[in-house]
């Protein structure tokens, strides 16, 4: 029986086709990734074709899920949020993980999670203000989740390489 069930998994997989894109899609893409204010006319001139023939393309790339939202970015520090940190979190089983997320969504402090695998069920993001306030963070708010069983933290010194995947 678990044969078939890897089997169906990877059908379905199979039977999920990514959305088509072309050489102009792609560089619309790394474009806006760049500077996501382009104009469409700025766009179709560099790429000699029309602001229409951009608005159209952005307009699919959108309604297929590519591009999911137009971001603004800021720069922490710059706001007095002068630790970034990640928190390996170990669950007491997998089966907690909705309730864990849904209270760490509820933390301002946590910018990212991911479920993964390996040593910890989730690895999250967090920007803090000072090492006084990530203690009480995890003291008061992460470590005080009764279905986590340990926590490893690790802080950030520097953040040399930071960027947006390029088609």
């Amino acid at each position: 029986m678990p044969n078939q069930r890897i089997n169906k998994t990877a059908n379905m997989e199979n039977n999920q086709k990514l959305p088509k894109i072309d050489d102009l899609d792609r560089q619309i893409i790394n474009s806006l990734v760049v500077d996501a204010r382009a104009s469409y006319a700025d766009l179709g001139k560099k790429f000699k074709v029309s602001p229409a023939t951009i608005h159209v393309r952005v307009e699919k790339m959108k309604n297929s899920g590519i591009i999911t939202g137009h971001r603004l970015t800021v720069e922490p520090k710059k706001l007095g949020f002068g630790v970034c940190c990640f928190i390996g979190i170990t669950l007491r089983s997998a089966g907690d993980y909705p309730e864990v997320l849904a209270k760490l969504e509820n933390i301002e402090e946590v910018v990212e999670a991911y479920y993964t695998t390996g040593a910890y069920s989730v690895f999250i993001k967090i920007l803090c203000h000072s090492i006084d306030d990530l203690h009480w963070l995890l003291v008061d708010k992460i470590q005080s989740i009764e279905k986590i069983r340990a926590t490893d933290t690790i802080i950030s010194l520097q953040n040399p390489i930071h960027r947006a995947i390029s088609l």
